[in-house]
């Protein structure tokens, strides 16, 4: 793409706001470059309530669904035996309720493989209502987030000059997509069910 030249003003009060545009866009741009992918891990979740408000005796007294995988396909390769302990911990079964943040009442479709040699599994997760399924899969669905970028205006004062300044700032926030709220029964956030 071709260069354009920067005009240039008869008037020089016009040059100098050119000239200061220029560095805050120039500030701008390196402040969305400085945003790493750790940086947006850091910013701050936003608040949300639940959709699903249940109590612990309503939460009881539900009829136990309990998810299975709708399709999987297997790994080629064989399953590292290092990993069998943290497998046997992920693969038990917990309670919790899935909430889709963005299509509120949709169904969640999504993919799990959490270690090599375990297979990929396809599932159709039921949402606002209490369900059993592998910690691996409520631990994938509290892990879709995504970041926001906003403008915020804010205001400089200088010493040397006379007046206020205004510039813009990037500000991120993580935003939960869909989210796995713990169904406690009285026992432990997450527990299993072979009750450890």
């Amino acid at each position: 793409m071709e260069k354009k030249e920067k005009p240039v003003f008869t008037n020089p009060e016009m040059n100098k706001e050119l000239e200061k545009t220029e560095q805050e866009f120039q500030k701008f741009d390196q402040d969305v470059k400085a945003m790493t992918q750790d940086r947006m891990n850091e910013a701050t979740k936003a608040d949300s309530e639940p959709q699903t408000k249940i109590s612990t005796r309503e939460a009881q007294k539900t009829n136990d669904v309990y998810l299975k995988a709708m399709k999987s396909i297997s790994d080629k390769n064989p399953f590292n035996e290092k990993y069998r302990k943290d497998y046997e911990f992920q693969k038990e079964y917990v309670k919790f309720i899935a909430e889709n943040k963005e299509l509120i009442g949709q169904t969640i479709e999504l993919w799990t493989k959490k270690f090599p040699g375990q297979p990929a599994e396809y599932w159709e997760v039921p949402v606002n209502k209490p369900i059993w399924g592998p910690r691996y899969l409520a631990e994938r669905i509290k892990e879709c987030v995504y970041h926001r970028l906003r403008m915020e205006e804010t205001q400089i004062t200088s010493q040397a000059a006379v007046g206020n300044f205004y510039g813009s700032m990037v500000v991120d926030q993580t935003i939960n997509r869909l989210d796995a709220v713990p169904v406690s029964d009285k026992k432990s956030v997450f527990m299993g069910a072979g009750g450890f």
